[in-house]
C-alpha cells in the first residue's frame, strides 16, 4: 500500500518540513510542486524535518502539468480544499491500496484550474468555528494521513504496523 502527498507550491518550509517529517513516520512519499516559497536547502527546512529529512522520500516537480501527467500512475487522488463539500472522512481513504492527497498552498489553496477539473474528488476537513478559514498545511496533512491509516487499520485490523509509543 502506498501513500502520496503533494504539496502544490507550497510557500512556507517549516510546513514542508513538518509534512515530510510525517510522511516519513508514516511511510508515505512527500512529492512538492514547484515553484516552491522557499530553496529545500534552506537550513529551516532540514530543521523542522530534524534529522530525518535526509531519509524523507521527496520527489521534486517542475510544475504541475507534469505532475498530472503521472497521477495516474500514483494511486487514487483525493484534493484538499475548504471549498470542497464532501468531508474528508467520508471518503474512503482506506480503501485504494495507493492513494495521493494533495494539498494546496498556505496562503491561496489549490489553483482554481486544478479545483475546476478535480471537483468531484475535493474534500474537505470540518472546520466548526467561523472564526477559523483554514488549519495549517502541515497539521492537514498529518491529519489526512492518520485518518487513512485510521481506515486502513478498521479495514484491515494490525495493518499497518505501528511503533508503542
Amino acid at each position: 500500500m502506498a501513500t502520496h502527498v503533494v504539496l502544490v507550491h507550497p510557500e512556507i518550509h517549516w510546513n514542508t518540513g513538518n509534512a515530510g517529517r510525517t510522511c516519513l513516520a508514516t511511510g508515505a512519499t512527500l512529492h512538492l510542486i514547484e515553484p516552491l516559497g522557499f530553496s529545500l536547502g534552506e537550513r529551516e527546512v532540514r530543521r523542522a524535518g530534524l534529522d530525518y529529512w535526509e531519509h524523507v522520500d521527496v520527489r521534486v516537480w517542475p510544475d504541475w502539468d507534469t505532475f498530472e501527467a503521472q497521477l495516474p500512475t500514483l494511486g487514487e487522488p483525493y484534493f484538499f480544499s475548504t471549498k470542497a463539500t464532501q468531508l474528508f472522512w467520508d471518503a474512503p481513504l482506506g480503501e485504494p491500496d495507493h492513494i495521493v492527497l494533495i494539498f494546496g498552498r498556505e496562503t491561496a489553496g489549490l489553483p482554481e484550474p486544478v479545483r475546476t477539473r478535480w471537483a468531484h474528488r475535493m474534500v474537505a476537513m470540518p472546520i466548526t468555528s467561523p472564526h477559523v478559514r483554514s488549519l495549517n498545511l502541515s497539521t492537514s496533512v498529518a491529519v489526512a494521513i492518520y485518518e487513512r491509516l485510521r481506515q486502513q487499520h478498521r479495514r484491515s485490523p494490525g495493518s499497518p504496523v505501528m511503533k508503542d509509543v
